[in-house]
This record gives structure tokens, C-alpha cells and sequence, in this order.
């Protein structure tokens, strides 16, 4: 069991190295494979061999699809803050602040629309 979660974490590791390995040689190519589903498809795959259960998948699916629309004004608002001269660190720390009152948002918003998450 212990070595099975080790693989899971090298695997998905392994693809984190890889993009930043990626970025240093350029930053357009990177962007395209971390914009690939590859977590949301290894935490499937993982899913899918640890409990063999559709319904679980197809709710995980639907719910990670609702978890990604917060997160992209981030992509936005950290380039317009680090061209405008504020610095990696506080765009980080405002995209990330921004994300989170977002995806706070999307908890209290999510039962009165009934969005599956």
C-alpha cells in the first residue's frame, strides 16, 4: 500500500519537474503542458484503479470542471501585476488571495445552483 502511494507521488512529481524543466527552455510550451488536465487525469486514473466506481469518476469530473473556473482569473492577474512592476511575491500572494475568495465564493454559490462539487 505505502509503495503504491510513493508511485503516485513520483509520477505526479515527476510531471511537476517536468514542466518546470520545460519553462526554462521555453515558457510557451510549459504553459501548454500544465494547462493540459495531466493531474486532474493521473488523480482519475488513480481513482479509477483505487475504486473502480463510474459515479464517483464522472462527480469527480464534473466537480473539477466547477474548481478550475476560479483559478483562471489568476493566470490573468498575475502577469498584468508583475508587468505593472509589483514583483513576483505580492502577484503571487494577490493571485493566489484572489483564487481563494473565488473559490469560497464558488462553496457558497454552488448549493443554490446545485453545481455538483
Amino acid at each position: 500500500m505505502m509503495s503504491y502511494f510513493v508511485l503516485k507521488a513520483a509520477l505526479s512529481g515527476l510531471l511537476i519537474a517536468a514542466i518546470s524543466e520545460i519553462a526554462r527552455r521555453s515558457p510557451g510550451v510549459a504553459a501548454l503542458v500544465a494547462s493540459l488536465p495531466l493531474i486532474s487525469i493521473l488523480g482519475m486514473i488513480w481513482l479509477w484503479r483505487d475504486t473502480g466506481d463510474s459515479a464517483r469518476i464522472a462527480t469527480h469530473a464534473e466537480a473539477t470542471f466547477w474548481y478550475v473556473l476560479p483559478s483562471l482569473p489568476m493566470f490573468l492577474i498575475m502577469p498584468w501585476m508583475i508587468r505593472s512592476g509589483l514583483g513576483f511575491w505580492l502577484s503571487l500572494a494577490v493571485g493566489c488571495a484572489v483564487t481563494f475568495g473565488l473559490y469560497m465564493l464558488l462553496v457558497w454559490l454552488a448549493p443554490r445552483f446545485n453545481l455538483p462539487i
